[in-house]
């Protein structure tokens, strides 16, 4: 099988905190890439903050821990399941928020692998975390209680990234910081409704967190404005993983339309915008014949047309961990009244919808949204179908 790009990126980054410094066409090598590839990875995450490039070589940045070297002062540990994508901007509001407080930040991936996410954490705690922000690699429902449960005994404080257990349960009790996502998806259900459409089609993963909670989000939002789902939700699935998965996701979204459906939401950026090119091939306009509102607002301004988006406030997801955390760090129980820690917090932050032309709404000041958005946007993006094309968050 072929090897994701996420996958690839984050290779390289485990590469080069491994060893402080190295040349582009070693990593080439160790990466069994071309040292164009390897090139283009590196430019990419030099791009958003994650390496310094200098003269053939990457670096890990100067303010980052370098394996063997205990820096001295307030450390923090950052467990994400990828270092690309969505999970890049949650990492860098993380690394700007611990810098202004004069802290410093290892970063460890687990590639959304949660059973290796506990030697992850103990490889931050053995360089020296004081504290963790944790973004276990849970794909499935049932991973949470299969591969988590040991977060809720960790010897730091510890704050969950984009992350919601189950009621009640020991992470439950942990402090957390997340994107409302049942809040988003109703922007978006919402917004559709509003410009006279039915309840839209989902076309949603199933392979992440956030792919669960859009799901659910979905099913809420619909409740609330009382609507009924006009179909069962299409699972999508990544075009170049899984060809004909995701040529019946397409076919079943024509088949939507013949049936009368005019909008649709799709999580995530870059399944939405290959099913709008491919539902163009099949002779389904955007927005002409079907609306659309992706989820996720990575790439999604780059499209053709660029798409309506729902926008989770990733940067800020993790410059608010990071202060949370660097403020639980800084307590004395004994100055508190009656003694013991604050209150832990459970911090929703929510999404904003940017809306832009495949919704047929806005006219000129849509396209205009779209260009602002693509510019802002280009930086994380990349090469949107070749880098990004099966993340997830």
């Amino acid at each position: 099988m072929r090897e994701r790009a996420a996958e690839r990126h984050d290779r390289l980054l485990e590469l080069v905190r491994r060893h402080g410094t190295a040349r582009v066409s070693d990593l080439a090598g160790l990466l069994g890439v071309s040292p164009v590839t390897a090139r283009r990875d590196a430019e990419a995450l030099a791009a958003k903050g994650l390496l310094e490039r200098v003269h053939g070589s990457v670096s890990w940045p100067a303010d980052a821990s370098v394996p063997g070297q205990r820096p001295a002062g307030l450390v923090l540990g950052l467990l994400a399941p990828s270092a690309t994508y969505y999970f890049a901007e949650v990492i860098r509001g993380a690394h700007e928020a611990a810098a202004q407080a004069g802290a410093r930040l290892i970063l460890r991936i687990s590639d959304y692998r949660p059973e290796e996410d506990r030697a992850r954490v103990e490889g931050l705690l053995a360089a020296g975390a004081q504290g963790l922000l944790v973004a276990p690699g849970w794909r499935r429902p049932q991973d949470p209680a299969q591969y988590g449960e040991w977060v809720a005994r960790l010897p730091v404080p510890a704050v969950l990234l984009e992350r919601q257990p189950a009621p009640g349960s020991p992470l439950d009790g942990l402090d957390r910081v997340c994107s409302d996502h049942a809040y988003g998806t109703l922007l978006a259900v919402r917004h559709l409704v509003g410009l006279g459409h039915g309840a839209p089609v989902l076309v949603a993963r199933a392979d992440s967190p956030t792919a669960l909670s859009v799901r659910a989000g979905y099913a809420a939002a619909l409740g609330s404005l009382g609507l009924a789902a006009p179909r069962d939700a299409i699972d999508s699935v990544p075009a170049e993983l899984d060809p004909e998965g995701f040529e019946a996701a397409v076919r079943n979204v024509c088949a939507a339309v013949a049936q009368g459906a005019t909008a649709a939401l799709v999580h995530n950026d870059v399944d939405a915008i290959q099913i709008v090119q491919r539902l163009a091939e099949l002779g389904v306009r955007v927005p002409e014949d079907l609306a659309v509102v992706a989820y996720d607002d990575e790439v999604a301004a780059l499209a053709d047309t660029p798409l309506t988006a729902v926008a989770p406030p990733k940067r800020e997801v993790g410059r608010h961990a990071a202060e949370l955390l660097v403020e639980r760090l800084g307590e004395r129980p004994g100055e508190r009244p009656g003694g013991g820690d604050s209150a832990r917090r459970h911090l929703a932050l929510l999404p904003r919808l940017r809306v832009r032309a495949s919704c047929g709404a806005g006219g000129a000041s849509a396209g205009a949204a779209g260009a602002a958005g693509a510019a802002g946007a280009a930086g994380a993006a990349g090469a949107a179908g070749r880098v990004l094309g099966t993340a997830s968050a």
